[in-house]
């Protein structure tokens, strides 16, 4: 083979390699987004609710902003007996802030929960992923406390 062939053939060696390797490695739809809302899921798995701790650096400017996902459940807007028969699964949020004797339904999906105005100090978000009926999934109520600082003057 000669010095020609060789380079030749280790460029299109590279070449395969870069074109190949990433989609080795790339997930389908599926797998991030899971199954298709247009079609029934037979044995459902349980919904799952995934709830990270606020952002520290907004907190310091007395916001909170609590990320969560929700698994094997959509975040829709839907409510009522007859949802509860929907496949996929929906549902919603209810947000409680530091115990108070009301919440608030979030059906947005946008990921975030967000809370302004709270004094420095102790406080404590509870979020539970609930069906169209506004019962909660089992095992799916999450708190995250966390400390307003003081304002620095």
């Amino acid at each position: 083979m000669t010095r020609f062939n060789r380079s030749l053939a280790a460029a299109a060696v590279i070449v395969a390699t870069t074109l190949v390797a990433p989609g080795a490695f790339a997930q389908s739809a599926r797998e991030i987004r899971g199954p298709s809302p247009f079609n029934a899921i037979e044995n459902e798995p349980a919904p799952k609710l995934v709830v990270d701790p606020p952002i520290p650096e907004l907190l310091a400017r007395g916001m909170v902003q609590i990320q969560y996902r929700a698994e094997n459940v959509r975040i829709v807007p839907v409510f009522g007996a007859p949802a509860l028969a929907v496949s996929p699964r929906i549902g919603h949020l209810h947000v409680t802030v530091d115990d108070l004797p009301w919440h608030w339904a979030d059906a947005s999906d946008q990921n975030t929960v967000d809370v302004v105005g709270l004094p420095p100090g102790q406080h404590k978000v509870l979020i539970e992923l609930v069906d169209a009926n506004h019962h909660v999934f089992p095992g799916q109520a999450v708190t995250v406390a966390f400390t307003v600082p003081a304002p620095v003057n």
